[in-house]
């Protein structure tokens, strides 16, 4: 497993307010954004982290179910002012705990002590298993106001908790944030998106949401940006208010470049690559969305999606049963179940799906507009000619998307080509963005022997890329004249100085006394001389044990005292790397050559 993945487990609430836990939460989250910026560190996103949240399981085991090998745990305790912050990293595999940390700070300085630590993270375990570049800086002041910071995290930790209820709560903190601190970007950013949640699940009037959500998103905008969480907000716009996939995209590809790690944007892409029918590239990531956040059940659905809209209607079936039994009012799981069904001729299971249905999960147009292409499908005249008629008339007389989107799919499926494509016509005009969806849906396919298709399909989705997939060389970050420049004056400042004798020697202390910079000398230990820092370190340090253990006049000090004296600081990692690097341990090595 590649060591460069890490999930950070939920930090424990230490304090002795149990309310507190929204805050360390909060600094979790932080954590967790902060490194998701690092490219090539993959990151487990905070859903499929805080899956494994109050459960007692071995770290191993859940390493494995992330498949990571890094696992980072810690504690939060706020008081008096101050906050107090403990970190460890562990080696999974081993249940090797290779570094750890504490903080006391002012509160004050939170997004400091933040920064501090998702860097310090970051070296240990670049140190530890390899090369990626690291920037000065992973997280910047959000703002001067901690009480709107702390009402900012509360918010956050109720709209987390995805229901309406709670999402308007997150909207009364966000509002509480915003009036303490007007310039706050975090929370115009979470505004967007809690009313963006509000207007798709339709528990608010749908323009009113939407244009809440433009409102907060475009001031989110003006005071920072290159917030990624901006420019998901902006795709998200694009798509469902303007009717712009070609705009939606560029935002997606804008947020995957501030922030790698961003599993709701690499969905996002997926998705809108399955619509234009480019189903190499959102496979691509949809791969990658499943490796930070492999147990979401929102990447999850996508998954499902992608193999409905592959044409493998029976493993998307099995894929959104396996949803559906976690949660049975999963609504897009329920809705995509039945386009597989009805691909798969099925059509007593469909109207039995919804004859079942609750009128609070699925909206009567919804229900109306699979009920009518059932029928057609089926070929039972009589009631296709019956819900046909209602379906017509309820698209005429409402602004409901789903009523116009199973009225064009009920066209096509009648083989009323000409209809079809005139009302999608009138919708584009109306910047009706349901139609992105069911325009390409496997349920449109018969509109493909058209010579219009095209046209409207061109219209629709305009090229977004291209994007090649195939994995590129990055060009060497140093030259071949620098590489030999640097790695002599690397080499000659170790030897003679002996900088691996201090047990607290990092790579970016390394690089400080050879005036070298960190991703620069990072890069050169592990490309040029083909070890990781620690390795090439410790290396040193086992050829100056050697030296010393084999020195008559030290036989009076132990073993792990030669090992301190060497520059190792823990008997677990002396032992681990000596029999690694010699085959022997310490002991055996001291018995051969004594």
């Amino acid at each position: 497993m590649n060591g460069n993945t890490i999930a950070v487990l939920p930090f424990v609430n230490m304090s002795s307010d149990p309310e507190n836990e929204y805050f360390s939460d909060g600094i979790t989250e932080e954590i967790i954004n902060a490194l998701a910026k690092i490219e090539h560190l993959k990151v487990i996103s905070r859903t499929s982290s805080f899956f494994f949240k109050n459960k007692d399981m071995p770290l191993s085991e859940i390493a494995a179910q992330l498949k990571v090998a890094i696992i980072l745990e810690g504690s939060v305790r706020v008081a008096h002012g101050m906050v107090r912050i403990t970190a460890q990293l562990i080696q999974a595999a081993e249940d090797f705990h290779f570094w750890s940390e504490s903080w006391d700070r002012k509160l004050e300085n939170i997004f400091e002590v933040q920064d501090e630590i998702s860097l310090l993270i970051a070296e240990k375990i670049r140190e530890q298993f390899g090369h990626f570049e690291i920037v000065d800086h992973l997280v910047k002041k959000q703002t001067e106001n901690l009480d709107a910071y702390a009402f900012s995290l509360k918010a956050r930790y109720h709209f987390n908790k995805w229901n309406p209820q709670d999402v308007q709560t997150a909207i009364n903190f966000y509002e509480q944030a915003v009036a303490l601190d007007p310039n706050h970007t975090e929370s115009y950013v979470g505004l967007a998106d809690a009313y963006g949640f509000m207007a798709t699940t339709e528990f608010m009037p749908r323009e009113e949401a939407w244009a809440k959500a433009v409102m907060y998103t475009h001031q989110a905008y003006e005071q920072d940006p290159e917030n990624a969480g901006v420019h998901y907000q902006l795709a998200n716009l694009s798509f469902f208010t303007d009717c712009n996939f070609g705009e939606a995209a560029q935002h997606t590809f804008k947020a995957l470049a501030l922030k790698p790690n961003y599993p709701e944007a690499q969905q996002y892409m997926a998705f809108l690559y399955m619509l234009c029918g480019k189903m190499e590239n959102a496979l691509h990531h949809l791969q990658l969305a499943l490796a930070i956040d492999p147990l979401n059940q929102e990447t999850l659905f996508y998954q499902a999606y992608y193999a409905y809209r592959s044409a493998e209607f029976e493993k998307a079936r099995l894929q959104l049963d396996d949803l559906l039994a976690k949660n049975p009012k999963n609504l897009p799981a329920l809705i995509v179940k039945a386009y597989c069904l009805l691909m798969l001729q099925r059509y007593d299971e469909v109207l039995s799906m919804m004859e079942k249905l609750p009128q609070e999960i699925v909206m009567p147009d919804e229900k109306l507009g699979i009920t009518c292409l059932t029928y057609i499908m089926q070929g039972s005249q009589s009631n296709a000619q019956k819900y046909f008629a209602q379906l017509k008339e309820g698209a005429s007389n409402t602004t409901s998307l789903q009523a116009h989107s199973y009225l064009f799919l009920a066209y096509v499926w009648l083989n009323q080509y000409d209809e079809a494509f005139a009302w999608l016509e009138e919708a584009l005009t109306k910047k009706s963005s349901i139609f992105l969806l069911s325009y390409s849906d496997p349920l449109s396919h018969g509109l493909k022997q058209d010579d219009r298709y095209l046209v409207f399909h061109n219209k629709l989705y305009p090229t977004i890329g291209p994007e090649d997939l195939r994995s590129v060389k990055k060009a060497p970050l140093l030259d071949e004249e620098t590489v030999n420049t640097y790695t002599r004056k690397l080499m000659n400042f170790v030897e003679q100085e002996s900088p691996f004798l201090n047990p607290n020697l990092s790579l970016r202390l390394l690089a400080e006394q050879v005036e070298i910079h960190p991703n620069q000398l990072s890069w050169l230990i592990n490309e040029q001389l083909g070890k990781n820092f620690n390795e090439f370190i410790n290396r040193y340090r086992i050829e100056h044990f050697k030296k010393l253990a084999v020195d008559p006049s030290n036989n009076h000090i132990s073993l792990i005292g030669l090992a301190y004296e060497s520059g190792f600081n823990s008997k677990t990692v002396f032992n681990t790397f000596f029999k690694k690097e010699m085959g022997v341990t310490p002991s055996e090595f001291i018995k051969n050559h004594s």
